[in-house]
């Protein structure tokens, strides 16, 4: 099942509701106005189920809004081989830092945005003006409930300025953290396994005037480390009482000539949830 949290375009008042998405992705059937609700209870389809009302909406005629309501937003970094590299290649001073958490127990987490910060499905995606390299970060986002459980996932889009990180590790919270680097959407998938999330793959592109500059492709099966480890170590002294969500990394790294410009279409898709689009604009 798949959750969309949306909006009508003319409604005056403005009122967010929570619905399921039809198995054509053409219509939604209201369910509720909170998804942290829908996202807490035992079984989330089921109770999603239990609060369909109404009849079933166009989604065209829909403003399809960030899929989060009070959950932080984390992140993972280097769980994927291609991520490890990548890293160290940028990185003059700090290459074998990456080396090490790749292999280490414990694995990287940082923060990335409060939810009001987070971007969504058709909005635009920052590149910071003073960074020379700024790339995205296609991620599987997994959704945390409050009490530690993965309930649901989808796209991620971990926006970074790779020379910044790459000059100092000191700086990561600059690389990381600035307006529209944090994107979700478009919906939430819930109701499925690990393993089945493992077999789907995520793809990356890139259109610049039209013409595809960029593209690429990885495997969620490639992502080294366990749905509940990655849990574990971001809940340990740590409470999140409306869930949180959190970035599993990348697998799919541009060259080191290719930085984004203003006015790319940047579209991240990964089989059983869809495809997320940004513009990326200049901040």
């Amino acid at each position: 099942m798949k959750l969309v949290r949306f909006r009508a375009r003319h409604d005056p008042a403005g009122r967010v509701s929570i619905g399921s998405l039809s198995a054509d992705e053409r219509h939604v059937r209201p369910c509720g106005d909170s998804l942290t609700e829908l996202l807490e209870a035992a079984d989330p389809v089921a109770a999603a189920e239990s609060a369909a009302a109404g009849s079933e909406r166009p989604l065209a005629e829909l403003e399809i809004l960030p899929p989060v309501e009070r959950q932080e937003v984390w992140a993972a970094g280097v769980t994927y081989l291609r991520s490890k590299a990548a890293r160290m290649e940028e990185s003059e001073f700090s290459a074998t830092a990456y080396d090490r958490v790749y292999e280490a127990e414990r694995p990287e987490l940082f923060f990335k945005a409060t939810p009001e910060r987070v971007v969504g499905p058709d909005d635009t995606i920052g590149i910071r003006r003073d960074s020379r390299w700024t790339v995205p970060e296609p991620e599987l986002a997994l959704y945390f409930n409050s009490r530690g459980r993965v309930v649901g996932c989808t796209v991620g889009n971990d926006v970074s300025a790779r020379d910044i990180e790459g000059e100092n590790l000191l700086y990561l919270p600059q690389a990381k953290i600035f307006t529209g680097s944090g994107a979700l959407g478009p919906w939430v998938t819930v109701g499925v396994t690990e393993e089945a999330v493992r077999s789907w793959t995520i793809s990356l592109q890139i259109e610049r005037a039209g013409a595809t500059v960029f593209s690429g492709q990885t495997e969620v099966g490639r992502l080294k480390r366990r749905f509940a480890e990655l849990g574990r170590f971001l809940f340990a002294s740590q409470h999140f009482p409306h869930g949180v969500v959190l970035l599993t990394g990348t697998g799919i790294v541009p060259p080191d000539d290719f930085t984004l410009h203003p006015g790319d279409e940047v579209a991240i898709a990964i089989s059983g949830i869809g495809t997320l689009r940004n513009r990326a604009v200049v901040v």
